[in-house]
């Protein structure tokens, strides 16, 4: 009879603990400045029990929602040493426990070096970089399962595969990695972007495991590299598994249920704007299978800050790109952003701000004087520079300059650089995995990447690539976004093309990576480039001219645009030239004479470190 009623005993334990379904975050570090955390506990019912922690533990407030299967326990762990914890959930005579615990933190991790200038971002699709791991191809726990002979679908690529290739990526040049979402996201099809996550917790199981995540990390810090996380807080996916259990009605923005935003992105600051306007901006849902996300209510903004400082601490992480940064609710957003570089000053978050006007653009960047005219300030380090980008994706196609065409669009891009409050930190590109592709607008002309490469790799802010273009790869925007997204050549076994080794690319794809690679190792020693001033003169004959300098060196870039031969007489930039006589060819290794005039072939650059 005593072993029967130690069995259900033991019985009623097991069961009692499977009410548990879920705690997130699943653990916290000791000596956090978010030293007060909420954690989320789920399961059936689990709002009819009373709480309890072991000692040593304070819980500061419990909150319950309309939904019984939800408990937000705010706990203090200030002053708290790393150590396990046991909460006891108690419902009359029933009670059950569960462990948590708080960690030890990495040394210094609070003051982690974030990119920066000195920089080179490399931008990846994992789904379609390399598959290294053909095992976790498809997922008994995920919908959509691998057919790489569908454009749209799932390909393989995972964590393995990058890490695989990561010698590669710093040959490349590049020092910084960025790949779309990783977290799982268990959309029925399309579902290898990653934006619509079903699980902000975990690793996309056809990716790999956290663990492998953070092996990521780690391989790049040895590799002196830096991880970059793509967050997203605008939208969950419809799969997520809080969508059809709501914590709360307004955990999500219901109309009731789905409306589509306007995207009209000026009504967040438009002292016009009509309020329906401004609330189906922020509110509206971004696409029907992407539910929107209530950073106005509390138990909504905690989740997301605290699930973005776990990731930063967890996977060691060296930034964040914040997808659709401008369609968050701006107040929530920029108690998000300002949480994070609380808890970490020198880290650095980049926000998609996509719109086309340098002065709406500069609005988000943080400490922005014209978010200050109506007293806000988003807290954001870094926006994308997309006004530079819709420049670059006509200009090398316009032979001749008039008052508003050719490499003048690119002059009057940086005229407005007093807009901005720290044009240092912009992310200057010329594609992503949302645009066309620069290879396909311009043909896999070689002489225009050359000249796009040249400029953003010498310009003011963070040059990030985009994947496969310094091997000359294109995509079709028009044919949909999988054919700007497609597989990396030698990223998959069979594959009749190896781009990831010199022995395995054409000669094309040698030329374009011989060159990239050059101009982007040549950049990472280069101060001057990072966080010199610049000078620039008013373009001539489609010819642009700008002067990198510090008080140690100074570079001068020329890129002709003009399809002829330009000759340019030296005695315009004396003021940058000064006493110098010649300048040394980055890519060439030519010396070039400074004394009287420099002549340049059409559609080309030159790069000259003054001698």
């Amino acid at each position: 009879m005593k072993k029967y009623i130690l069995a259900l005993l033991i019985l009623f334990n097991f069961v009692s603990n499977a009410q548990i379904d879920r705690v997130e975050p699943p653990f916290w570090w000791s000596d956090m400045n978010l030293s007060e955390v909420q954690i989320m506990f789920y399961g059936k019912n689990i709002a009819q029990n009373e709480v309890s922690v072991s000692s040593g533990l304070v819980i500061k407030t419990i909150q319950k929602t309309e939904n019984p299967n939800y408990l937000f326990v705010t706990i203090d762990t200030k002053n708290v040493a790393a150590q396990d914890f046991v909460f006891t959930f108690k419902n009359g005579k029933k009670s059950f426990t569960q462990n948590y615990a708080l960690k030890a933190r990495r040394e210094n991790s609070k003051y982690r070096k974030s990119y920066d200038s000195s920089d080179v971002i490399y931008l990846i699709m994992p789904d379609r970089f390399a598959n290294g791991n053909s095992d976790n191809d498809s997922s008994k726990s995920t919908s959509e399962k691998s057919n790489r002979t569908n454009p749209g679908g799932r390909h393989g690529g995972d964590i393995e595969g990058i890490i695989n290739n990561l010698d590669y990526i710093k040959e490349l040049g590049a020092t910084a990695l960025w790949p779309t979402p990783l977290c799982e996201d268990n959309d029925e099809g399309y579902s290898y972007h990653g934006y619509g996550q079903s699980d902000v917790y975990k690793m996309d199981p056809r990716y790999g495991t956290n663990e492998d995540y953070v092996r990521l990390s780690a391989e790049l810090h040895q590799r002196g590299m830096k991880n970059i996380m793509d967050y997203v807080t605008n939208h969950w996916g419809w799969k997520h598994w809080m969508y059809n259990d709501l914590p709360t009605y307004n955990w999500i923005h219901q109309f009731p249920g789905y409306s589509q935003s306007n995207y009209r992105m000026t009504t967040q600051f438009d002292k016009n704007a009509s309020k329906i306007d401004t609330k189906n901006c922020m509110d509206g849902w971004f696409v029907p299978s992407m539910p929107d996300l209530n950073q106005s209510n509390p138990l909504v903004l905690n989740y997301l800050t605290q699930n973005a400082i776990w990731w930063i601490e967890y996977a060691d992480l060296d930034g964040f790109r914040v997808d659709t940064y401008s369609y968050n609710e701006k107040e929530g957003i920029s108690k998000w952003t300002k949480a994070i570089t609380d808890e970490y000053p020198h880290f650095n978050i980049v926000g998609e701000v996509w719109m086309h006007n340098q002065a709406q653009m500069a609005y988000w960047q943080k400490d922005s004087k014209i978010g200050a005219i109506e007293s806000y300030n988003s807290n954001l380090p870094s926006v994308m520079d997309f006004t530079l980008h819709d420049a670059i994706g006509n200009v090398f196609n316009q032979d001749n300059q008039s008052w508003d065409r050719g490499m003048i669009q690119v002059y009057d891009n940086f005229t407005n650089d007093f807009l901005y409050p720290n044009p240092d930190n912009l992310l200057v590109f010329v594609e992503n995995h949302d645009t066309g592709r620069f290879n396909e607008i311009y043909k896999n002309d070689f002489k225009k990447y050359q000249m796009a490469m040249t400029l953003i790799a010498t310009i003011r802010g963070i040059p990030q690539l985009y994947y496969g273009s310094e091997i000359g790869m294109n995509g079709d925007k028009g044919k949909g976004d999988a054919d700007i997204r497609k597989d990396f050549p030698g990223g998959w076994k069979g594959d009749s093309n190896n781009a990831f080794s010199k022995q395995g690319r054409t000669a094309e794809q040698q030329k374009f990576f011989d060159f990239s690679s050059k101009l982007f190792t040549w950049r990472k020693s280069k101060d001057v480039i990072h966080l010199g001033k610049t000078t620039h003169y008013i373009p001539e004959n489609n010819v642009y001219v700008y002067f990198r300098y510090n008080e140690k060196e100074t570079v001068m870039v020329v890129i002709n645009n003009n399809s002829e031969k330009q000759i340019l007489k030296t005695n315009r930039f004396k003021e940058n030239i000064q006493t110098y006589k010649s300048g040394k060819e980055v890519l060439s290794g030519k010396i070039v004479d400074l004394n009287t005039e420099i002549e340049i072939e059409g559609k080309s650059a030159l790069i000259l470190e003054l001698k």
